[in-house]
C-alpha cells in the first residue's frame, strides 16, 4: 500500500526571516543607543550655553532639559536589558513608552516657551542658534523624537526577544549608560547651583544662587 502522507520539507524561508528578525532586533538596539546618546548631546549642548556663554536658563527651560533627560532614560532602559543579551517585548514597550511620554511632555513645554515670545518684536529668551531659539529647537527635536518612537514601537513585537551578540552590544552599553549618568549628574549640580537654598528658580535668573546663599560671593 502506497504511503500518501507527505513528508514536510525543510524550507529556509522561516530562517531567513528569522535572521532579518535578528538583524532588527539589533538596529533597534543600537537606535536605543543613538536615541540615549543624542539627547545627552542635546542636553550637553544646553550646558554649554550656559557655562561658556554665561546664559542662564530659565525654568521652562529647565523643565525641557529634565524631560530630555527622562527620554534619554527611557532609551538607556532598553540599553542595559539589550546588554543581557536579550530585550523582551515588556523591556521593549517601558523604555520606549517612558521615552514617548517625556518627548510628549517636552514638546508641550518647548512649545508654551515659543507662544510666550511669538509676537512680533519679541526678542525671546536667550540667545538664538543657527537662527532660531533653544526651545524652538527643542520642540522640533521632540516632535521628531515622538515619530521616531512610534515607528520603533511599531516594529518592537518583531524584534522582541532576540540574541543579541555579547560583543560589541555590552561595550558600547556601558559607555552609553556612563555618559547618561554623568550628564544627569553634571545637570543636577547645575540646577542645584542656579536654585542655591531656595524651593523656586527664578523666573530670569540672573546669577548662581548658592554661592551668594552660602556667602562665597558677596
Amino acid at each position: 500500500m502506497a504511503d500518501d502522507s507527505v513528508t514536510p520539507s525543510t524550507s529556509p524561508v522561516p530562517v531567513a526571516i528569522d535572521e532579518r528578525r535578528g538583524l532588527l532586533g539589533q538596529v533597534q538596539y543600537w537606535f536605543a543607543c543613538l536615541f540615549a546618546v543624542g539627547w545627552t548631546g542635546v542636553v550637553c549642548g544646553g550646558l554649554a550655553v550656559q557655562f561658556a556663554q554665561w546664559e542662564y536658563p530659565c525654568p521652562l527651560c529647565m523643565v525641557q532639559r529634565m524631560f530630555m533627560l527622562l527620554a534619554t532614560l527611557g532609551a538607556a532602559y532598553v540599553v542595559r536589558h539589550g546588554m543581557t543579551g536579550r530585550i523582551s517585548g515588556s523591556d521593549y514597550m517601558t523604555g520606549w513608552g517612558l521615552a514617548l511620554v517625556a518627548c510628549v511632555g517636552g514638546g508641550f513645554t518647548s512649545w508654551r516657551q515659543t507662544m510666550l515670545h511669538i509676537l512680533p518684536g519679541d526678542k525671546g529668551y536667550g540667545s538664538p542658534v543657527l537662527g532660531l531659539h533653544l526651545y524652538v529647537w527643542a520642540w522640533v527635536l521632540f516632535v521628531a523624537s515622538i515619530v521616531a518612537v512610534g515607528v520603533v514601537l511599531a516594529f518592537a513585537p518583531v524584534t522582541a526577544d532576540r540574541v543579541l551578540p555579547e560583543s560589541p552590544h555590552r561595550a558600547v552599553g556601558r559607555v552609553v549608560l556612563a555618559l547618561v549618568a554623568l550628564v544627569v549628574a553634571v545637570n543636577l549640580v547645575a540646577v542645584f547651583l542656579l536654585e542655591g537654598l531656595h524651593w523656586f528658580l527664578p523666573d530670569d535668573p540672573a546669577r548662581y544662587q548658592f554661592f551668594y546663599d552660602v556667602h562665597l560671593l558677596p
